[in-house]
């Protein structure tokens, strides 16, 4: 008996599963709707290769030309955990190279503080760097390599011509993902703090998406060029995440010049300085205080021995207020260096990039409603305001 419906139990079994995976696809579908094969479904496929838009190609071509010189960068060091034991750390960022001698530029953050910095080219070798020279008031350093068949960067002849709503590439290693690119636009031009409170003047802002990782990497313009090193990102000061929220800087391609040139002359950095401190004039500052232009720097203070003060410019000794910070009224109102028209503080700072503490050059001011003209020869920062 018990024979008997173990056979019953099996033929029921087998009768089911032959009508169900076999040739039975009908009654499938209607014993499993939703599981069964489906024989009507039809797919679209392109007749031919997708035709790329001319932006699309564009985009293609910067970054097939920019790739094999965008470097990632590793620099680590030892410290100890919280078991007093000394353990390995390690802060990644991007550089580019510069020549085939294998220099190599990168952000100071990047490598401050490493004992041993390691560099992987686009093809994914691996070598030891040595720093030859570091800045950390513009957030610069520059590191070297000994590779062969480097593949230098192509530099874009100069920064002070870009343009907000330029468009521009990223390419860098974010979150150690390596040879990324973003597109973006520049959104302003503007003087930011760097990483030590430091002031960087005529900083590129752009969102292009800059990510832990891009750090020290190029911003490239439409040709491919670079036009500024990609330094920092605003975040929330709400949320401790350190990731793009569509505002990063990157350090203006006149300024990295102007620093290996440094490098190169003195094998430190020797910034130029008028050596004052100074407020930027517009339109109605200039009204409000009596001024005989519209525009300028206004001195609010000389500092000793600096080329101002030897120059014998003068600073303000009126005290007033503007909002709530406080300000110099009656000092010399600077209005041309150079044989450039001087509006803002930035127009100072793309002076200085074109000089050397040394050179001498002519300075355009208002004394009260009379101008003037003099000799100055620029003295060096060691932080000074200007």
């Amino acid at each position: 008996m018990t024979f008997r419906r173990i056979v019953i139990v099996l033929l029921i079994v087998g009768g089911f599963w032959y009508l169900t995976t076999l040739n039975f696809a009908p009654l499938r579908q209607h014993l499993f709707p939703g599981h069964g094969i489906a024989s009507d479904l039809n797919l679209t496929e392109a007749q031919a290769a997708p035709e790329y838009t001319p932006q699309e190609m564009n985009n293609i071509a910067v970054y097939k030309k920019a790739l094999p010189w965008v470097v990632n960068i590793t620099s680590s060091t030892l410290t100890y955990n919280f078991f007093f034991q000394i353990v390995p750390q390690q802060d990644q960022g991007s550089g580019f190279i510069l020549d085939k001698q294998g220099h190599i530029l990168t952000n100071n953050h990047v490598i401050a503080g490493g004992q041993q910095v390691e560099v992987v080219l686009a093809n994914q070798h691996r070598y030891r760097a040595t720093v030859i020279g570091h800045d950390p008031v513009h957030d610069l350093a520059l590191l070297q390599i000994d590779a062969p068949d480097l593949v230098p960067a192509v530099l874009a002849a100069t920064s002070r011509n870009l343009v907000v709503g330029q468009q521009v590439y990223a390419i860098g290693n974010p979150f150690g993902l390596s040879g990324t690119m973003t597109t973006g636009i520049i959104s302003a031009i503007r003087t930011i703090r760097g990483p030590q409170g430091q002031l960087i003047e005529n900083a590129i802002q752009t969102d292009a998406a800059i990510n832990p990782g891009n750090s020290g990497g190029p911003l490239l313009n439409s040709h491919g060029e670079v036009i500024g090193i990609n330094s920092l990102i605003a975040t929330n000061p709400n949320e401790n995440i350190e990731q793009s929220a569509g505002i990063g800087f990157a350090i203006p391609i006149d300024t990295a010049k102007a620093v290996l040139g440094d490098f190169q002359k003195y094998g430190y950095v020797r910034r130029p300085s008028l050596g004052i401190e100074s407020l930027s004039i517009g339109p109605d500052l200039a009204q409000q205080m009596g001024l005989a232009a519209n525009y300028g720097v206004l001195i609010q203070r000389v500092f000793p021995g600096g080329a101002a003060a030897r120059a014998g410019l003068r600073g303000g000794n009126q005290a007033a207020y503007l909002g709530n910070m406080q300000i110099y009224l009656g000092g010399d109102l600077i209005v041309g260096l150079d044989g450039q028209q001087i509006s803002n503080t930035q127009d100072i700072s793309d002076v200085m990039n074109r000089h050397q503490v040394g050179d001498t050059i002519s300075v355009t001011f208002y004394r009260g409603q009379r101008k003037m003209t003099a000799q100055l020869t620029l003295g060096e920062a060691h932080d000074q305001a200007a």
